[in-house]
């Protein structure tokens, strides 16, 4: 079967955020003033082949941790939907 694993990948709470704070300045200029806070990550899609929704979680969860995640710094939210 297929399925498709959306990784959502921030970074942890109380950690510098450069560029969200550098957004968050910004958001006045463009005459957004009710924008406090701003938090930059990445979003990333797979698709993956596997027998089932929890081998394709487990997969997913592999591949953010050793690839596309800096646990130090990053957490990472993973969602499977079948194809």
């Amino acid at each position: 079967m297929k399925f498709l694993a959306e990784i959502e990948i921030l970074p942890k709470k109380g950690l510098l955020d450069p560029q969200g704070k550098a957004v968050t300045h910004s958001m006045p200029s463009i005459g957004l003033n009710n924008v406090n806070e701003v938090c930059v990550g990445r979003f990333i899609t797979m698709e993956i082949e596997a027998a089932s929704e929890a081998e394709a979680h487990e997969t997913a969860d592999k591949a953010s941790k050793k690839l596309l995640a800096n646990l130090i710094m990053e957490q990472y939210k993973i969602r499977i939907t079948a194809l």
